[in-house]
């Protein structure tokens, strides 16, 4: 079965906009549980332009499923020029405190709008490699954010991961232009060549109610989702739109 982990991200977005404490996260991470969801998924960056650091405290105190932070492990520790938000205590450091169930690492910048990239092994592999054995001695376990790239996935396995989570974008915006077939065999070639090396499967990054379906790879554990289900609560409300992509991975169940 693959679950359902609901990025909060853009909930916080919304909260940030103003000077207040709605919506919450840790409201909204309620709704989405008692909706269906298995996991939570939250990506604090050292602005906080969403989710700030108070939130994953609020959420790993509170969850009684899968929490998942992502964010880039080499994150520093950052300043805050407002009180009220706190500071940013650095990646690592905010893993440590909180231990959520998974660790996904992203190789990210404070430039970049969103995730646009994974990491490349042939580069990254050395200075992952301590970084994984610290975040496993934690007790949590790690995912790799990656491309479709099959020859990667031993060497993922090699640093100690425990999973990859394959970044989806060319596969959505294949799918967007209605010739996503020989994308995908790339994805499944991936997924395959990551079950061989004893690696899980995540999935996640533009993937919505019309793609999902069609995104049948086998292998697939999870999937992170939050844009587009935020886009989509403002049509159907958040519940039923948690329900909504729930119904989505039933349609592509049989892959796997």
């Amino acid at each position: 079965m693959t679950i359902l982990s609901v990025n909060l991200n853009k909930v916080a977005l919304v909260r940030n906009s103003r000077d207040t404490t709605s919506p919450s996260p840790l409201e909204f991470a309620s709704i989405a549980v008692a909706a269906g969801a298995e996991g939570i998924t939250v990506h604090p960056r050292p602005d906080q332009r969403h989710i700030r650091a108070s939130d994953c405290h609020d959420l790993a105190a509170a969850l009684k499923v899968e929490f998942n932070i992502e964010g880039n492990p080499f994150a520093p520790a950052a300043a805050s020029d407002r009180s009220a938000v706190g500071d940013y205590p650095g990646f690592m450091s905010l893993v440590e405190a909180t231990r959520p169930a998974q660790v996904t690492l992203v190789p990210d910048g404070d430039e970049q709008l969103t995730s646009d990239h994974g990491f490349d092994l042939r580069q990254d592999s050395e200075r992952l490699l301590p970084i994984i054995t610290q975040l496993k001695s934690w007790g949590c376990r790690v995912s790799v954010f990656m491309d479709p790239d099959p020859e990667q996935m031993a060497m993922a396995a090699a640093i100690g991961a425990d999973r990859v989570e394959l970044y989806t974008e060319a596969y959505a915006v294949a799918h967007a232009h209605g010739d996503f077939t020989s994308t995908l065999a790339a994805f499944v070639d991936t997924a395959i060549a990551a079950d061989e090396a004893g690696l899980g499967v995540n999935a996640g990054h533009d993937l919505n109610l019309m793609n999902l379906p069609d995104f049948k790879i086998p292998h697939l554990l999870e999937v992170s989702i939050g844009h587009a289900l935020t886009v989509d609560a403002l049509r159907y409300g958040f519940a039923a739109s948690v329900a909504h992509y729930k119904k989505a991975l039933a349609l592509r169940a049989g892959s796997d």
